[in-house]
């Protein structure tokens, strides 16, 4: 018998399992349909609908009869436009990394912290270490304080209000008037940069992509060792991100 992970939380499991059974061609379902599927009593599928309700996963309609919620169309447009981000980017951070012949990340602000979408990878041996799907933290790097520095004020204060600062190194933003003032600076520059604040000896810059209404949707980063990445070499790095950056917002210009 396959054992149970015991960190697993069941009424998850239920409630998705009971989400699973509008996988079939019908959109609609009754409290005592919805048991008979799923082999639950009526009582325990009343309860997760009523919480499911609650978060407007599902909702009743004039029938007393249950759909699907909003909240899951949002949460798959969300998935459908990260993925026509990763796909757009492809090629563009390729190109960049070939180039360059540093790691280059693209990413989005999730959750107050960078989301990779995707990476591509320098060919030396020595190179920066993340996953796509990953997160890190926005203020102390570079991908991360450029797409706040091109947030709105109240996305920025919000971000503010639910981060508590940590230090990586001597170089990492400590509290919030230097971040502000940083990002200041970050916008007048079109630019942002790590100075070795995540990890010593790890130097980033990065660019915000832009929609067609000219907010930013995503950034690209160019990450390497301070042995390889030397300040001379900024302005011709950030000259072929810029690049990338415009021909990703050409394809990415119809969403909003």
């Amino acid at each position: 018998m396959k054992e149970v992970n015991k960190d697993l939380n069941l009424s998850v499991i239920k409630a998705f399992k009971l989400l699973d059974v509008y996988l079939s061609n019908k959109q609609e379902w009754g409290v005592r349909e919805l048991a008979k599927e799923t082999g639950y009593n009526k009582t325990t599928t009343y309860r997760l609908l009523s919480t499911l309700e609650s978060l407007d996963i599902v909702q009743k309609n004039n029938d007393d009869k249950y759909i699907l919620g909003l909240k899951l169309f949002e949460l798959g447009n969300l998935v459908s436009v990260y993925k026509s981000l990763r796909n757009y980017s492809r090629i563009p951070l390729e190109n960049i990394a070939k180039e360059i012949k540093e790691t280059v990340h693209f990413g989005v602000l999730n959750d107050h912290r960078v989301l990779y979408l995707n990476k591509a990878e320098s060919p030396f041996g020595l190179k920066v270490s993340t996953l796509i799907g990953s997160y890190q933290h926005a203020y102390c790097t570079a991908l991360g304080k450029v797409l706040l520095a091109f947030s709105s004020k109240k996305q920025i204060s919000d971000y503010l209000k639910h981060i508590e600062f940590e230090t990586y190194t001597s170089n990492t933003i400590a509290h919030s008037e230097a971040l502000l003032s940083e990002l200041k600076q970050i916008r007048e520059n079109g630019y942002a940069l790590d100075m070795e604040e995540l990890e010593l000896g790890l130097i980033c810059i990065a660019i915000p992509v832009f929609n067609k209404k000219k907010e930013v949707i995503a950034g690209i980063s160019v990450s390497g060792p301070s042995s390889r990445f030397k300040s001379e070499n900024i302005k011709s790095y950030l000259s072929i991100v810029k690049r990338g950056a415009s021909e990703i917002e050409t394809h990415l210009r119809d969403y909003n």
